[in-house]
């Protein structure tokens, strides 16, 4: 066999298996009820990104065969919930505020760095430009709104908690 075998994804096409496009839809039975559940799994992924109800064939015993159409649709249904995960992922660890000061505005973000052993959050602010006035390393916990911002900005961008002036 040639590299080029062993590097083409394997497309399945079965009743109750899909994959395809680096997914995977498997029809399983549903733990909640007496009916039938999908779930769409991301190649390389432990966990699916979907589980969701399936209809029940003809029979209403066993489930309506998976399909192109509905494969399609669960990918692109999947890949969104994917997709909004990542947004609340970075909205949760990237905030901002523009403060409005004497000399122009002030924009000031938080950037939360969740490492295992030691996370930490970084304090900065630019100025209307972009440019970068000031950074400093936080912890996680840093109470992050205009007020602390305000503070922040008003106190030179000296670190938060810290007397430098003595």
């Amino acid at each position: 066999m040639s590299d080029l075998e062993y590097d083409s994804p394997v497309i399945v096409n079965e009743p109750g298996l899909w994959s395809d496009k680096g997914w995977t839809a498997r029809v399983i039975k549903n733990q909640d009820d007496d009916g039938w559940a999908v779930e769409m799994i991301l190649d390389g992924e432990p966990e699916p990104a979907l589980v969701g109800p399936w209809t029940m064939g003809r029979d209403k015993k066993n489930p309506k065969p998976l399909d192109a159409f509905a494969f399609s649709t669960l990918v692109k249904t999947a890949s969104e919930v994917i997709r909004r995960h990542e947004q609340h992922q970075h909205a949760m660890l990237h905030k901002s505020i523009s403060v409005d000061m004497p000399d122009g505005r002030i924009n000031v973000t938080l950037k939360i760095v969740p490492d295992e052993d030691s996370p930490y959050a970084l304090l900065a602010a630019c100025d209307e430009d972009g440019e970068q006035l000031a950074q400093v390393r936080v912890g996680p916990e840093f109470k992050f709104n205009t007020a602390s911002a305000t503070a922040w900005i008003e106190d030179e961008f000296r670190k938060p908690g810290t007397d430098e002036s003595q």
